[in-house]
């Protein structure tokens, strides 16, 4: 089980490193990292586990961050209408991106960064993403394509940086005067 201890912060030499490509079939070790990495973002969301292990709370957590350098990362997280997006996923590629810019307002959070940030990070509002989703029941792998939208997009992304060894931190802004604020874009879809 993924703790808080096991999770590697700002300034650590595998986070700023671009990660390996993992050898398929997967390893033992890479089964058991993948189903961990998925399990703490589920942990992290249920308050009882919170409380009991001193988690903080994610919708998404990549290897590298528990200094593991390989091109792997886990995601659960809803849309804002209620569609989950639950995924362990390996060897991601980014096959296409949106001309359009968003960001999440009030800034980004990681759970390897510990001090507050201040300002904004872009994202494309739109992404496919292929990779091979590691199922845990069926112990399979098998190919995905993502396309992603929006919020989800941006959590995405997020994880995906870790994988090129970029921080979110590496890249705020005070403002991005042609971008939209990826909630604005919920209230549209609603209406």
């Amino acid at each position: 089980m993924i703790l808080m201890k096991n999770i590697i912060r700002e300034g650590h030499k595998t986070l700023e490193t671009v990660a390996k490509e993992v050898r398929i079939p997967l390893s033992k070790s890479d089964k058991r990292l993948l189903k961990d990495l998925l399990q703490y973002v589920k942990n992290s969301q249920d308050e009882e586990m919170v409380k009991t292990y001193g988690l903080r709370p994610a919708v998404g957590i990549a290897a590298p961050q528990v200094n593991v350098s390989k091109r792997m990362f886990a995601c659960h997280v809803q849309d804002f209408d209620g569609t989950l997006y639950s995924y362990a996923l390996v060897n991601p590629v980014i096959t296409k991106k949106s001309d359009e810019i968003i960001y999440l307002p009030g800034g980004e959070g990681c759970l390897s960064v510990d001090r507050q940030t201040s300002g904004i990070t872009p994202r494309y509002r739109s992404v496919t993403i292929e990779a091979l989703h590691y199922d845990e029941k069926s112990d399979q792998l098998f190919p995905v394509k993502l396309e992603l939208n929006g919020y989800i997009a941006i959590v995405f992304q997020h994880e995906y940086d870790h994988l090129d060894g970029i921080m979110f931190t590496t890249k705020l802004f005070d403002e991005l005067p042609n971008a939209q604020p990826a909630f604005e874009l919920a209230t549209e879809q609603e209406q």
